[in-house]
């Protein structure tokens, strides 16, 4: 194998790594987006309607969520609980 080829896989592995681990960044919710879970493998977003009735309409009914909420899935079905997850995956309440 020429050094050109290990050079190619060895960044075609890097970039699989690189790709894999930036995947895992933190959600980033943006102003003026609204993002709906629809069931399992099926996440949206897009720019909500602009203006006060819109805006009252989503405000009746909706809940502030707490600091330390960790959302998971379990059987196709989304949770939510009061926590922390360590840097290893592990969850714990303070």
């Amino acid at each position: 194998m020429t050094n050109l080829s290990k050079t190619v896989i060895a960044a075609a592995a890097f970039a699989a790594i690189a790709t894999s681990a930036f995947s895992q960044v933190a959600w980033e919710f943006n102003p003026g987006m609204a993002y709906m879970y629809g069931g399992p493998g099926k996440m949206t977003a897009m720019a909500m309607a602009s203006g006060a009735k819109n805006h009252d309409a989503m405000m009746k009914r909706a809940t502030r969520v707490p600091h330390n909420t960790v959302f998971f899935m379990d059987n196709g079905a989304l949770y939510s609980t009061s926590g922390t997850l360590d840097p290893t995956g592990n969850f714990y309440r303070p």
